[in-house]
């Protein structure tokens, strides 16, 4: 098989059985040159595609909890 086959084979693969995950990851820093800092990422996949979001964060709850993924109630908290 050569690369465009693999590709179109790749893309015919059905998706309606694919699992919806939603989650939300929230990592403190313990880094002690930036305290209270930690990344916050926004996962989302099932049958209508993959979404990633990532970013760095001085009060990482307080980020989370004014975004509207959190808001809704659908996404699962993780903290590590």
């Amino acid at each position: 098989m050569n690369r465009e086959e693999l590709k179109r084979l790749f893309l015919t693969f059905p998706t309606l059985d694919i699992p919806e995950k939603k989650q939300i990851i929230v990592d403190y820093n313990n880094n002690p040159y930036w305290p209270g800092y930690g990344s916050v990422e926004v996962l989302s996949d099932g049958p209508d595609g993959y979404n990633s979001f990532k970013s760095h964060q001085e009060n990482p709850f307080l980020f989370v909890s004014e975004r509207e993924e959190y808001l809704s109630g659908e996404y699962e908290l993780i903290i590590k």
